[in-house]
């Protein structure tokens, strides 16, 4: 938008001010223009006017200081200017003009001419999209996850553990300030990094390496985090050779009183996921992975059943998925010291 320059009334000599408000039109132009701000069009139809005349008197009245413009593209919006003690003889003159407005009813349609703006939102909105809804994740998504991270308290730092090409960093690089993708496949790494420069995710960090690696910990060190917030694993136990070890090793990257969220497979018959995907185990029972989250010295564990239609349509679209979510003991927000600094940056996001 583009606020064209104006003088004061001030400025201008006092007999310059009768004249300019010596015009009934200006004068009920003031007055529609202090209900809304109306494009020129709006103000030529409610005052009966052509446009090249309407556009002539709010020059004048511009240049005088009385109106402001803005420009939102092809349009001119007028508004009467409020900035600064109101002249007593403007102040008459808008009295005039609400009088002069009410009597010929141009006041009472200013609802009706801003109303009519919406008309070809409606018709369009109305028309049939029959057969354009696509299923799937929309290409705005995070947008939508941008308008939704406010809402989440604890959203300083998040781990991504055997990050893979980087999908789930679509989910998090719009929620957290700051996330350690960890991979120990450079070829997966390199993959990851090819998305994170599309997308750019600026927030993002890969690290190459075990989860208790040195690596990772020079990352976490680097960050100014002790630990994560919440700290992710999608579709990671089923590939370890001991799934309740490597889920020690997921909660130990997680800062006291943080969430660790591991996203996996039930129990199922499968076996051609051994050779597509090297699965190592056909899923896991509710009750194990709960187990598994005891031994960690997780709290607060729950298991629930991903719905089919969001299985997405892999090879393992067909196999039952089960989400495990638990919390660190305690609630150390010290540990995790870059989240006030990161809380004001994210303005900049």
């Amino acid at each position: 938008m583009e606020l064209l320059a104006t003088n004061t009334p001030g400025t201008q000599a006092r007999w310059e001010l009768y004249r300019l408000l010596s015009e009934p039109v200006r004068l009920r132009l003031l007055a529609l223009a202090s209900v809304d701000a109306l494009a020129v069009g709006e103000l030529a139809e409610l005052l009966g006017e052509l446009q090249p005349n309407v556009s002539r008197h709010v020059a004048a009245l511009r240049q005088a200081g009385l109106v402001q413009v803005r420009r939102h593209g092809t349009w001119a919006l007028v508004r009467v200017a409020t900035e600064g003690p109101i002249d007593p003889v403007v102040d008459d003159a808008l009295r005039t003009g609400r009088s002069l407005c009410d009597r010929d009813g141009s006041l009472a349609r200013v609802a009706d001419v801003v109303g009519a703006r919406e008309r070809s939102t409606r018709e369009f909105f109305a028309r049939s999209t029959k057969g354009a809804v696509t299923v799937g994740p929309p290409p705005e998504l995070a947008a939508y996850l941008l308008a939704l991270a406010p809402l989440i308290e604890r959203r300083a730092l998040a781990v991504d553990v055997g990050t893979g090409d980087g999908r789930l960093l679509e989910i998090l690089a719009p929620v957290f300030h700051r996330v350690l993708a960890i991979d120990r496949a450079g070829a997966q790494l390199a993959m990851c990094a090819e998305r994170v420069a599309q997308r750019g995710f600026g927030n993002v960090e890969l690290v190459e390496g075990e989860l208790d690696g040195a690596e990772v910990k020079r990352a976490l060190k680097r960050l100014g985090h002790a630990g994560a917030d919440v700290v992710f694993a999608s579709r990671v136990l089923h590939h370890a050779p001991r799934p309740a070890d490597t889920l020690r090793r997921i909660a130990a990257l997680a800062a006291p009183g943080g969430a660790v969220m591991v996203l996996d497979y039930g129990p199922h018959e499968d076996e051609a996921l051994r050779a597509q995907q090297a699965d190592l185990w056909l899923g896991f029972e509710a009750d194990e992975l709960r187990r598994f989250a005891r031994e960690a010295g997780l709290e607060q564990a729950t298991v629930v059943e991903v719905p089919a239609a969001w299985r997405g349509n892999g090879p393992d679209r067909a196999v039952p998925w089960t989400l495990l979510s638990a919390r660190v003991a305690g609630d150390d927000r010290s540990t995790t010291k870059g989240a006030a600094t990161a809380a004001k940056k994210e303005k900049r996001r």
